[in-house]
Parts: structure tokens; sequence; C-alpha cells
């Protein structure tokens, strides 16, 4: 893995096509290993890995190529993941029941109602009252961490917005990823558990040019 090449691709990325997929989703099911909300919802056995990349290729096939933006080093390593907020919203029943399969071989029985209750808080969190870019996913594999690149994969995606005159918004559920989104114009407006035993979750709001 050529760490120099991933930091000076991230900072002028390529934007994923629907040939990437494999490779996008090799990236963050990597990347998210051990993010708190994936290891408190995800399947706890030997099948959480293979589940947790079916997850995120349903995601990213349904939900992300075609209607947003992933941005990536040209080879790979990491990826960001914008959707516009007019494109989210609930979705049909068919995407639903098509969904329902990978959902619960991701969480199993026993968490699917984890699922259910993360879903709903961020919904409700959601500032869906005025037009956004959202980060739904930003991630760089577990090799490449500690470089700059997803930093530099942030920066080139909020030059772009404030190009653009477009807010965004996030979420994370890691606390020390507070600091990082803060350096980068983000504010908390948010910060909340969806249930009792669940980890925080931080929402933030970024205004262009900030």
């Amino acid at each position: 893995m050529d760490i120099d090449t991933m930091r000076r691709q991230a900072e002028a990325p390529s934007e994923a096509t629907a040939s990437d997929i494999e490779g996008v989703v090799a990236d963050l099911t990597d990347a998210f290993e051990v993010d708190p909300h994936f290891n408190w919802f995800m399947r706890d056995d030997a099948r959480r890995t293979a589940a947790r990349a079916n997850f995120f290729r349903l995601l990213l096939s349904e939900l992300a190529f075609g209607i947003g933006r992933i941005d990536r080093p040209a080879v790979g390593g990491a990826a960001a993941v914008w959707l516009p907020s007019s494109a989210l919203g609930p979705n049909s029943l068919i995407q639903e029941l098509r969904a329902l399969p990978v959902i619960l071989g991701a969480t199993g029985w026993s968490r699917f109602g984890r699922m259910l209750a993360l879903r709903a808080d961020m919904d409700k969190r959601h500032p869906m009252d005025r037009p956004h870019s959202y980060l739904w996913f930003l991630g760089v594999t577990t090799q490449a961490q500690g470089h700059g690149i997803g930093s530099r994969l942030l920066k080139a995606g909020t030059d772009r917005l404030d190009a653009a005159g477009t807010p965004a918004y996030l979420e994370t559920g890691t606390e020390r990823n507070v600091a990082l989104y803060t350096r980068h114009g983000f504010k908390v407006i948010s910060q909340a558990s969806a249930r009792p035993d669940a980890p925080p979750m931080w929402g933030m709001w970024r205004d262009p040019g900030a």
C-alpha cells in the first residue's frame, strides 16, 4: 500500500463508478471494523465481517451510486460517500422488502431492534428543514489510517461544497472524530444515544465557507 500516493490522490479524489463498487465495499468494510455503532447493531459472531460487507454493498448499490457521489483515491483504500438531502427520506415498500434479508443477515434477530432504534433516532435528528449535502460515510482502511488521508478526502468534499454554496451534515459515533470534523468547519448540533445501551452519536452541521 503506497501511503504517499493515497495522500496525494485524496487531495484530488476520483469519483467512483459502478465498476468500483467492490473496491469501495472492501474499503468501508475494513474501515468500520471497530466502529462503535456498527459493533453495537451488527451480529456478534464469525459472520460479522461478511455481513458488514453485504450491508455496505446494499447501501452503496441501492442508495449511493447514481444518486450521490463517492470520492476515493484512484488506488482505493478510502472513500467518502456524499448524498444530496433531496435524495433522503422514506424508502418505498419494495426497497424495504428487498433490503430486509440483508439487514437481518447483518444484525441477526437479536440485534434487529437495535438497528431500528438507531435508524429512527438518526432520522429524528437529521435537519431535513434545509437543503444540504450529507456525508453518509467517511472511511479509511486500517492500514492507511493516521496519515491524513481521511482529512484530505474531507477537505476535497468541503471545498467542492463551498464553491457551490452548499451546507453539509454528518453523524459520527467516535468522539475523537468530533475534533477532526470541527477543524473542517463542522459544529455539533446534537448529541444523543438511540437507546440507553447504545453508544453516543454526534450530529454536526457545516455552513459553506466555514
